[in-house]
């Protein structure tokens, strides 16, 4: 099981919380009913897996983000990366731009990064 990689459901299902936490887990189970059409039993094992991957905590029966979504969206976009291209940003760029042309807006979104996150590193 890969740490940043979710299913359709799973990933439903964090967004969820990620919408109404901290939540109690009582009030989960009741969401994912009404959403998911689940049972409470259902609700607590996608829980516990979500759990087991740091992604959320149960804490004292209040579901918690150990990440939020943006941080999740990284992570996983970090992982592919290295699963994909070897953690080499410009591999994939170079990968990426053979199938599908640039637009100026995106090439100047570009250079901004690059220059910010060089302003970043001289600081």
């Amino acid at each position: 099981m890969e740490q940043y990689k979710l299913g359709e459901m799973e990933q439903r299902f964090a967004d969820l919380i990620w919408e109404h936490e901290p939540v109690g887990s009582g009030e989960l189970v009741k969401l994912c009913e009404k959403e998911f059409g689940w049972k409470r039993t259902t609700t607590y094992t996608m829980l516990k897996r979500l759990c087991e991957r740091k992604i959320f905590a149960n804490e004292s029966s209040t579901v918690v983000a150990l990440m939020t979504k943006e941080e999740f969206g990284a992570a996983q976009g970090e992982q592919f990366l290295n699963e994909t291209f070897g953690g080499s940003l410009p591999g994939f760029l170079a990968a990426f731009s053979k199938r599908k042309r640039l637009s100026e807006k995106e090439i100047e979104a570009l250079r901004n990064l690059i220059e910010d996150y060089e302003e970043d590193q001289h600081a």
